[in-house]
Formats: C-alpha cells, sequence, structure tokens
C-alpha cells in the first residue's frame, strides 16, 4: 500500500491572512507560502509528526477551535524566552515522562499553538 510521506501544507482561513503569516513568520521562523519562483517555502525539519484526532469534548484545546497545531522545537527554553520577549503569552508548561517538554501560545488570532520539545 502506499502511503503519504509526510504533511504537505497545513490550510485554514484567518481574517487577516497577510498578518497572520507575517506573525507566524517573525515569532516562529515559518516562511510564508510562496507566491514566486524566488520566494522559499518553509522547510520543516526532519522528525515526528502526530497525527491525532481527538474526541470532540476533549478539554486538550479550547471548545470554540477544532484544531490546535504542534510544532518542534529544538530547544523549548530559548523559545519560550524569545517569545516572552514579544509579549506573548505562554501557559500549560509541561513535561510529559518519556515524550518531552510542551508549553502553550495563542497566533493573534486566538489558535491554540502548542510548542513540543521532543525527549
Amino acid at each position: 500500500m502506499e502511503k503519504v510521506q509526510g504533511i504537505g501544507g497545513l490550510f485554514f482561513r484567518a481574517k487577516d491572512p497577510t498578518a497572520l503569516a507575517q506573525w507566524y513568520e517573525t515569532h516562529l521562523g515559518i516562511n510564508p507560502a510562496p507566491t514566486n519562483m524566488e520566494m522559499k517555502p518553509w522547510v520543516a525539519g526532519e522528525g515526528v509528526t502526530v497525527f491525532a484526532p481527538f474526541d470532540q469534548t476533549t478539554d486538550y484545546f479550547p471548545a470554540d477551535r477544532t484544531f490546535m497545531l504542534n510544532f518542534r522545537v529544538g530547544n523549548l527554553d530559548a523559545m519560550l524566552a524569545q517569545l516572552r520577549a514579544t509579549d506573548i503569552e505562554i501557559a500549560n508548561e509541561q513535561k510529559m515522562e518519556g515524550l518531552g517538554r510542551f508549553a502553550r501560545i495563542h497566533d493573534p488570532e486566538g489558535n491554540p499553538i502548542e510548542l513540543w520539545e521532543p525527549a
């Protein structure tokens, strides 16, 4: 059976797509989607990608959101320091034995983002 090789993109609606793309580039280092041949797309580092549908009653992320982004990071402490320096609120810092460390932020449109430093 042929299988997919990874996530090729994540597409979602935004009130201000240009401003939101700029926020992701500025704070998380994710290049905006290319609109011409000179622009470079974001290339994710090789590693685990978890694909996990959650029960509709989960309280793991806000009930008014149908998804939560999870990004792997190499150094959670450095990432959180960088985000705090720009007054981005950090929540739910935790360590899960065998899995790694996690922290939660939200983008300007309220989408939940989990940052994960794998064990």
